[in-house]
């Protein structure tokens, strides 16, 4: 089963369809209900839906995810009737799979119902096809139109010292430039506010994106908040609420970030923790917002200007 585990929530929708052809005159017990069964409309609808909430039983590498919408509705021709199901989830996956298994079933249901009228041959069903699908990536893109340059600065003394390496920022540069972000500037300063408001004052005019990894926390060598806060001439605190609030559902410890995030000037500031996996995380978490920043934004410094 594909880790979803990293990918944030979003509202996704899908849509399905499926064809049944058959006889008029069974089309005719269709727009009536009159079958020995019951009425085939409805209770293909029903089916439709039980398949929807049921999907990660029937198809082994479905992941459960929790269905706040599933209906089932039909256009009725005079030999065929289109089953079309709608799906929708809160969830870091899509419900593709879901749509397109209540569309079946519900289709199969209908088939069921109807054979006792007519032959085999007479009755068949095809182009059970998704029809659409919004959320996640497919609507939240997470690479950048056009390259917009970046700077990454990791803050910590043990890192400039030579004493470790550095893997936050690392990871951090390879994800914005797998973004679209280009170039990245990479620097490592010491935990000192003057190293960082002179990197930050000499950047700010030349990339649009700023971000510092490292000095989040609440040791008294964490100075990076502090230091760039009274900069901020624009702040946007969501980012970070959004960042944290990813962080929290995999760590308690992320309650403990104090980042920010804003403009000055035409840079857009965003401080990340300082540890991998939080720096990574919270990153993720606010890539889409990132790039929809920089796709209506139009004053910030873009590599090559617009296309």
């Amino acid at each position: 089963m594909k880790d979803v585990g990293m990918k944030p929530d979003s509202l996704r929708r899908a849509r399905a369809s499926a064809e049944l052809l058959a006889p008029p005159h069974c089309i005719a017990r269709l727009r009536s209900g009159d079958t020995e069964k019951g009425d085939p409309l409805k209770t293909a609808r029903v089916a439709g839906i039980l398949a929807a909430k049921r999907t990660d039983e029937l198809i082994p590498l479905c992941h459960p995810l929790p269905i706040y919408r599933a209906d089932v509705d039909y256009e009725i021709g005079e030999d065929r009737v289109r089953v079309i199901a709608k799906v929708e989830t809160i969830a870091p996956t899509g419900v593709e799979m879901e749509a397109l298994t209540a569309a079946s079933i519900a289709a199969l249901t209908i088939y069921d119902m109807l054979k006792p009228y007519c032959e085999p041959a007479e009755m068949s069903i095809r182009e059970c096809r998704l029809d659409e699908k919004r959320g996640g990536k497919s609507q939240y893109r997470r690479r950048l139109p056009a390259p917009v340059s970046a700077a990454v600065l990791v803050l910590s003394d043990t890192v400039a010292a030579g004493r470790k390496p550095d893997t936050a920022g690392r990871a951090v540069e390879t994800e914005l430039a797998a973004a679209g972000f280009a170039p990245v500037h990479y620097a490592v300063l010491p935990d000192e506010p003057r190293a960082l408001l002179d990197a930050v004052q000499s950047l700010h005019r030349e990339h649009g994106l700023i971000v510092t990894v490292g000095g989040t926390g609440i040791g008294r060598r964490d100075i990076t908040v502090d230091t760039l806060k009274p900069l901020l001439e624009r702040e946007l605190p969501g980012l970070m609420e959004a960042a944290r609030a990813f962080g929290q559902r995999r760590t308690p410890y992320a309650a403990l970030s104090r980042g920010i995030a804003g403009f000055i000037g035409d840079a857009l500031v965003v401080t990340l923790p300082g540890s991998r996996g939080g720096a990574s995380e919270s990153l993720l978490a606010i890539l889409p917002s990132l790039v929809h920043i920089f796709e209506v934004k139009r004053d910030v410094p873009h590599t090559g200007g617009y296309a």
